[in-house]
């Protein structure tokens, strides 16, 4: 069975291709707010990188923010369970998750690839990758280098709010009264990393648990949560496609 799997998110698109259980080709595209033409570029990609006809796909299914736009999919899956399954099948001891994406913010408790139970934070952009992108612009640096700054910082800056906007302008204040940048940064990841450990704790993730999403590329971050959840988390080599994965994996469960 050859199944592709697309999650349509708010920042990205990701598509996975996957022959027998075993991923052939992925893809991540800018979304761009255009759901159905991303997720059409990125199915045509993915077809393109795997070599694989067209007509020889059994089955596609959509998932994520934008996954009812994608009229060519034979079917949809939320984006909790499909994180679940592809996680899953990265790591069969997995038993919590932390998908920090675009816009939102996922902990999933699971059992056997199974969800038991999450919470989400998807009415506020604080902590996101949004919030990031905000308060690098305040820093006046490239969004990929903030893990690396705050990574250099020996004292960390109070941010007191997780707001982005509020956030952003306490960024510009600390600026003016001479905080570096390094420092700077280390605290709003600090925060970040208060916040979701929050919600983890919530849901009594102890152990065994996965980051993914496009922020789990941010090392600072990794770092920050690991500290404060007192663990070694799992972090995919790419983690942004475990949804597009876990949408492929259920298409021919």
């Amino acid at each position: 069975m050859i199944s592709v799997g697309i999650d349509s998110g708010s920042a990205t698109t990701k598509a996975v291709l996957i022959n027998c259980n075993n991923i052939v080709a992925q893809v991540i595209l800018p979304t761009a707010f255009y759901f159905l033409a991303a997720s059409e570029k990125a199915y045509k990609n993915v077809l393109a990188n795997s070599g694989i006809a067209e007509e020889d796909i059994n089955i596609v299914y959509a998932t994520g923010y934008g996954r009812n736009s994608i009229k060519f999919a034979d079917g949809t899956i939320s984006e909790i369970t499909a994180h679940a399954m592809g996680v899953y099948h990265l790591y069969p001891d997995v038993n919590g998750i932390i998908d920090i994406g675009g816009q939102d913010i996922k902990v999933i408790s699971v059992n056997d690839g199974k969800v038991t139970d999450f919470l989400m934070n998807d009415k506020c952009a604080a902590g996101t990758g949004k919030f990031l992108e905000y308060t690098a612009r305040a820093l006046e640096v490239p969004i990929e280098e903030l893990g690396s700054l705050a990574l250099a910082s020996k004292t960390s800056a109070t941010i007191t709010s997780m707001c982005t906007v509020f956030a952003e302008s306490e960024v510009i204040s600390l600026r003016a009264r001479g905080f570096t940048k390094e420092n700077i940064a280390a605290g709003l990841i600090e925060s970040i990393a208060r916040r979701v450990a929050v919600m983890a704790r919530q849901l009594e993730l102890k152990q065994n648990v996965a980051f993914v999403g496009g922020v789990a590329k941010n090392a600072g971050i990794e770092a920050a949560l690991e500290k404060e959840l007192d663990i070694l988390l799992y972090v995919p080599q790419e983690p942004q496609i475990t949804g597009a994965l876990g949408a492929a994996l259920y298409g021919i469960s």
